[in-house]
């Protein structure tokens, strides 16, 4: 049995939510989240907003990561990372997890 472990987040995650913070003139933390929906069951909501009571934080040099208690076990093990492509620049999840995706990557299915 793989061993459960909070997500991971990049260092170019991390990067991107001090670059976001820094040109909005405020301090906000990143959330990612699981919801239902999305063309293959669940989808992430990935949002600017400010910590919960009951939210997993994770945390490098006052930047932080915000996980609700109820998306948590989808994000076992999962990556979050900030990617630049030809497509644009977005916030990725490489969720092992994840049975199957979309091809927007928001969209998942366990």
């Amino acid at each position: 049995m793989e061993l459960q472990l909070p997500p991971k987040v990049t260092d170019r995650a991390f990067a991107q939510i001090d670059a976001i913070n820094a040109s909005a003139g405020a301090v906000k933390s990143l959330r990612v989240a699981v919801e239902g929906g999305g063309c293959s069951g669940f989808q992430y909501d990935i949002k600017l907003d400010d910590p919960a009571d009951d939210d997993l934080i994770i945390e490098k040099d006052g930047i932080k990561v915000l996980i609700d208690p109820i998306s948590l076990p989808f994000l076992q093990n999962a990556t979050i990372d900030y990617t630049r492509e030809l497509i644009g620049a977005r916030f990725t999840i490489d969720n092992p997890n994840a049975t199957a995706s979309c091809g927007c990557g928001t969209s998942f299915s366990i």
